[in-house]
């Protein structure tokens, strides 16, 4: 069905209404219009990375991980996935009647976020700091969920729009200042890229963003997002985002106003409650029955989209497809293209060997927790990375397990002195050959202000550093001289200078999914090559960073940093040693040949290691220009399988946009006189070529 048609129908149903029936379909929890045969819908369902909340379900790695992947294919995989669970949950619980939060088609994500500050709690549900990457992820993830068919499979929903990235403390009333430049360089890009992929829905954040909310901004929601844009489908407000209005914003006085300036500026869904307030202010003539009229029709417009009253071909989807053997493949699959080799002075892989003995110890040693982020279903299985390392060793040698400590208290019983796990942790260790320790954090630290435990920062982190448990743990643990593997759990960059100085090697595992402990155990002994890059960089502390509620980017992100990092963007080691021996453009080009239709190029790889890999090959741009970012910013990549001592060619087509810079006023503009490529595995820095030991090969046009 297409959108011409859908309205059409939308029009004719909604005209048949009642204003107060009109006015009870723009709320979530949207209730059934009997005489109408108009079922009651909930719009509230979450699949980040799986159908989340609703029970049983798939859980893949957490955003993040996945952004680690540097896989747009294997993203839309995901996504449909996800959407065919979803429809399997929805067609199940409709034929029971249930038509509960959570069980529905529109999906609320996923989150495009920047990932502009390391501290913010919920940066772990994005797809990282780089505005390409974000793009090429999110609207890959938007096809994945929508599909291609006659109806929409699910409705993806691209949020928060749009500058938005923390604090969580202060969301409610913080207005986020951002420059032109600054929104158009970095914090649109991404809602762009899922517009034009024909993302169903936006969802508006809580906070202000240049003084107006952004569930009523008249910049954002009228001249961008429905005038520059184009956008056709509906929006909806953050949860009680609306309410912020006349409570914490103190832009309007009351609800009623509230309601009606959110309708006014186009927001058609109400998370919340603030649209019970409509027919009041309807009734006193301060809110006219237009807006009310256009908003439900873009609501019904997406039901017939996604065949809500026709007979669909979703509609025998059977329960049996969630968390079924191929989707769990799948998951495994995404897990092991996740996880990223940060440092490995030769320990990795370890050799399997008869009477081995291996130390396992940490908080997230066996923590489920550790495993699924936030935003999650129910796994039908977990394997965490101690079961994980159990199950691969069997019977051939002996794992030691330790907690060590608590997650983030200073003692685990009650009664017990502070500490009280460690000497049990340091014993464990001196037994063991080798010893990989599970540190980092969880959804009960990092997340969203109310789904978390973390009081005392609403899901944001105060610094870098390891909860002092763990940082105590790690360092009794290196005292006792046994080589020992970080293995890190955990969404976001955290301090790592102490163990890159005494660690044999790390891995940053992120949120590896419900089964992902097997993934780490089968990387550990050599059963596949690491591939992940990491997404974020991975900085040694936040000094010179601005502070957390500026929304400038300088001195944040690979594109504005002013320090060497710790771990660049874009790096991750492998077992094996792919090297780019020669780059052909397709012909001699110019800029002005760049800036007409993109260039295409031609490089070879060779793996001249001794293991089969994947590596993800990544094209920097640097055009000469004032407007242009400080370094050289992606402008391609591709993920690649090559085997051991094999070659081959890549072809990658850099776009016109990776030679365009964006003015202070925020025009894209393309006013280079040269440009500057650079291909590699990893970012053209400084710190890259440090630890890979090779530079990246450029040319000039």
């Amino acid at each position: 069905m297409n959108r011409k048609e859908a309205e059409e129908r939308a029009v004719h149903l909604v005209d048949q209404m009642t204003v107060e029936e009109m006015a009870s379909q723009l709320r979530y929890d949207a209730p059934a219009i009997e005489r109408l045969h108009i079922p009651a819908y909930n719009w509230w369902s979450e699949g980040l990375h799986g159908v989340a909340r609703a029970g049983t379900a798939t859980v893949f790695p957490q955003a993040i991980g996945l952004a680690a992947t540097f896989d747009p294919v294997l993203i839309e995989k995901i996504g449909d996935t996800i959407a065919t669970e979803a429809r399997a949950k929805y067609n199940a619980a409709s034929a029971h009647g249930d038509r509960d939060i959570y069980k529905g088609l529109t999906i609320w994500s996923p989150n495009v976020n920047i990932f502009r500050d390391p501290r913010w709690g919920r940066g772990h549900e994005t797809y990282g700091e780089d505005p390409y990457l974000t793009s090429r992820l999110g609207e890959s993830f938007v096809k994945g969920l929508q599909g291609d068919g006659s109806y929409l499979k699910t409705a993806a929903c691209a949020k928060h729009f749009a500058v938005h990235s923390g604090p969580e403390k202060e969301r409610h009333h913080f207005d986020a200042k951002a420059t032109r430049k600054d929104m158009w360089e970095t914090y649109l890009p991404a809602f762009q890229a899922c517009v034009e992929a024909g993302v169903e829905s936006v969802m508006g954040a809580y906070n202000r963003t240049n003084g107006e909310p952004c569930c009523a901004n008249t910049y954002l929601m009228e001249e961008v997002l429905r005038g520059k844009w184009h956008f056709e489908g509906h929006y909806v407000s953050d949860c009680w985002a609306i309410k912020d209005f006349h409570e914490n914003h103190k832009v309007t006085r009351n609800a009623e106003e509230s309601a009606y300036l959110a309708l006014e500026k186009g927001c058609d869904l109400n998370c919340g409650c603030t649209y019970r307030e409509i027919m009041p202010a309807y009734k006193k003539g301060d809110l006219p029955l237009s807006l009310i009229r256009r908003a439900a029709i873009r609501l019904f417009t997406t039901r017939f989209l996604l065949g809500m009253f026709d007979k669909t071909e979703y509609d025998e989807i059977p329960y049996e497809t969630i968390a079924c053997k191929e989707h769990l493949a799948l998951a495994k699959k995404a897990a092991e293209e996740s996880i990223v080799l940060l440092k490995n002075d030769g320990i990795l892989p370890l050799k399997k060997k008869k009477g081995m003995t291996i130390g396992v110890i940490g908080p997230n040693a066996d923590s489920r927790e550790a495993l699924i982020g936030n935003y999650h279903g129910t796994p039908p299985r977990y394997i965490t990375v101690l079961e994980g390392i159990q199950d691969y060793l069997g019977e051939d040698g002996r794992v030691l397990y330790a907690q060590g400590c608590h997650l983030y208290k200073d003692r685990e019983e009650a009664l017990a002195q502070p500490d009280d796990r460690i000497s049990e942790a340091v014993s464990c260790a001196e037994h063991a050959d080798v010893v990989v320790l599970c540190l980092g954090l969880d959804e009960t630290l990092e997340g969203e202000e109310g789904d978390t435990g973390n009081s005392y920062a609403s899901g944001d982190k105060l610094d870098l550093l390891l909860p002092p448990p763990q940082q105590r743990l790690l360092e009794a643990v290196a005292k006792t001289k046994k080589p020992f593997i970080v293995c890190l759990l955990a969404g976001s960059a955290m301090d790592l200078n102490f163990a890159d100085q005494e660690a044999a090697a790390i891995l940053q595992a992120f949120y590896p999914g419900a089964e992902g402990g097997r993934e780490v155990a089968r990387l550990l002994f050599g059963e596949y090559s690491p591939s992940g890059k990491l997404p974020v960089t991975i900085y040694r502390d936040l000094t010179e960073m601005p502070a957390f509620t500026d929304y400038t980017m300088r001195g944040r992100t690979y594109r504005y940093l002013t320090k060497k990092p710790l771990y660049p963007f874009g790096y991750g080691l492998t077992y094996s040693d792919c090297v780019i021996d020669e780059i052909q453009p397709e012909k001699e080009y110019t800029y002005e040949d760049a800036v007409k239709d993109g260039i295409e190029i031609k490089v070879h790889v060779e793996n001249r290691g001794s293991y089969d890999t994947e590596e993800v090959l990544q094209g920097y741009v640097k055009v000469q220009s004032p407007n242009e970012v400080l370094h050289p910013k992606l402008g391609v990549f591709a993920r690649i399988h090559i085997k051991a001592g094999e070659g081959q060619w890549i072809s990658l087509h850099i776009s016109k946009t990776a030679f365009s810079t964006v003015t202070e006023d925020g025009e894209r503009v393309y006013d280079g006189k040269k440009a500057q490529i650079f291909i590699g595995f990893g970012q053209p820095d400084e710190r890259t070529a440090e630890l890979l030991g090779v530079n990246s090969l450029s040319f000039e046009i």
